[in-house]
């Protein structure tokens, strides 16, 4: 036995080094690309189209011997023996045939084009990739790689993709306190690059003792999103599947439809979300003179409790009619959600009474790559229909007074947050306790209000704060400069964004 451990050992620690010799053999071509002038995005999206087309090619190869959708003269083989003007010639043309193809495969290619201009440096990726056996890989393995760079792209500022990219730890918090169960529905309305659908994959896999059918539910009718860019949308549907949720062949189970056109009529049991930042939907149409206009865009739905342009708002009362009578919330939303008044209000009394308003957790600002984001995560349980409010107290947890996080020098942890998962009780919330005492310990992060509390509140405000800011009254607990010159820096940009707000309203 201890032969076999130390040869499992061995065996495990050289397929680690192989996997992190590929993560930087993908980063280094990666930086040479992006001395040709392609960003992370563009690299991302030519990763994925060449490494969905050498996984089908493996498929269909012993042991597995499965029938690809993919047609002969674009197979994976096609490609690797072309070079030059030959090949990239040979590439535009099977994007753009791999598009109209039906499922995941027309899913994965639609819009597609070769942003590679140097045919010898797309030959050469090709050769990267098809030196591997990508399904022997580990599906982690394999996940990281991809999660990897998803991640790098958001750093990248210019291209705007960090909006579409919620910290992991938070995620991962989110999940840990709901703890979903096997044969349970997952929805996200706005999902980006799937991030919450790969957090309860993995938490499930993880804490629950799943049975065949279990996994074949975990893995084919568990989670449903919407996406309504088109190169997001490509990049969840492959970072998904890499991490061995969906199938090659499978049907498609992110929509590329706006979520809130319209009731689906499904209904979920469990609603991880973060929804677009930006307060406002529009849409851009040419007028009779030739120039473009911009439209506040507002969603008549008998389903909602009113009718706004607001983007959040309308994604809170969107994810309460998705939500069952029995299903979970957790949605990471803007400050404005919590105090702004007029549908605001009415948005908040409404959440209040309709659904089990039990937690918000305030978190702090320098943990997304939008600048100057103040968020927070509201939990809620769906119920039914009731003459009395449903929500009878809500705790609060202040995780952003007197904390100061950075991307770089001190991003967010999920050990961050496991005072707070502790608090929460996820295994039992009628046993919380608060840490808040007003003589014994005012310093307490978590905090319970009533709901006559709140209510009595201006404007049903939601955006609940006690304890003291120590840098307004200290100074020597000032943040560090870094960091101080980095929240007035985000505080101006966030200044100038709701300028420009307004701006583009009085056009």
């Amino acid at each position: 036995m201890g032969n076999n451990k130390r040869i499992n050992k061995i065996m495990s620690k050289e397929k680690s080094a192989n996997t992190s010799s590929i993560v930087s053999k993908v980063w280094a071509f990666c930086q040479t690309l992006r001395d040709d002038g392609v960003g992370y995005g563009d690299y991302l999206e030519q990763l994925t189209y060449l490494l969905f087309l050498k996984m089908a090619d493996e498929y269909t190869k012993p042991p597995h011997n499965r029938k690809m959708p993919i047609p002969a003269e674009y197979a994976w083989e096609t490609l690797i023996d072309k070079s030059g003007t030959e090949l990239e010639s040979h590439y535009n043309v099977m994007l753009r045939e791999l598009a109209r193809e039906k499922g995941i495969l027309g899913q994965i290619f639609i819009k597609s084009q070769n942003k590679i201009q140097d045919p010898a440096k797309l030959y050469k990726l090709i050769a990267l990739i098809n030196a591997e056996n990508w399904i022997l890989m580990g599906v982690k393995d394999k996940g990281d790689i991809y999660e990897g760079l998803l991640e790098k792209n958001a750093e990248d500022t210019k291209s705007g993709a960090g909006q579409y990219f919620t910290p992991r730890p938070l995620i991962k918090a989110m999940v840990e306190c709901l703890r979903p169960e096997p044969q349970k529905t997952i929805a996200d309305p706005a999902c980006g690059t799937g991030g919450f659908f790969l957090a309860a994959y993995d938490w499930l896999v993880d804490n629950r003792d799943l049975d065949k059918e279990d996994k074949r539910f975990l893995k084919y009718e568990t989670f449903f999103g919407n996406e309504i860019v088109a190169s997001t949308r490509r990049l969840a549907l492959m970072n998904l599947f890499l991490h061995n949720i969906g199938d090659i062949d499978s049907d498609n189970f992110i929509s590329p439809n706006d979520s809130l056109i319209t009731d689906s009529g499904t209904r979920y049991d469990y609603i991880l979300a973060n929804p677009p930042f930006g307060k406002k939907s529009s849409m851009t149409f040419t007028n009779q003179d030739g120039e473009q206009e911009k439209e506040d865009l507002t969603y008549n739905r008998q389903d909602f409790w009113v009718t706004t342009s607001n983007k959040q708002l309308n994604f809170v009362q969107h994810i309460r009619t998705m939500l069952k009578t029995t299903g979970m919330a957790a949605v990471v939303l803007p400050d404005n959600v919590l105090f702004e008044g007029g549908v605001g209000e009415t948005v908040r009394k409404k959440l209040l009474e309709t659904t089990d308003l039990h937690t918000i957790l305030r978190l702090p600002t320098g943990i997304f790559y939008a600048n100057g984001v103040k968020a927070n995560v509201l939990f809620f349980d769906g119920k039914p229909s009731s003459k009395d409010p449903w929500t009878k107290e809500t705790w609060v947890y202040d995780y952003r007074t007197n904390i100061h996080h950075t991307l770089k020098k001190n991003p967010l942890k999920l050990t961050d947050l496991k005072d707070f998962i502790s608090l929460y009780k996820p295994e039992n919330r009628n046993k919380r306790k608060e840490t808040y005492n007003a003589e014994t310990n005012p310093e307490g992060r978590w905090r319970k209000f009533s709901y006559e509390e709140i209510i009595a509140r201006d404007k049903t405000s939601l955006d609940i704060t006690w304890l003291k800011d120590k840098s307004l009254a200290d100074l020597d607990n000032l943040p560090d400069p870094d960091v101080l010159a980095l929240e007035i820096v985000e505080n101006i940009e966030a200044s100038l964004d709701s300028f420009r707000a307004i701006i583009a309203s009085l056009k």
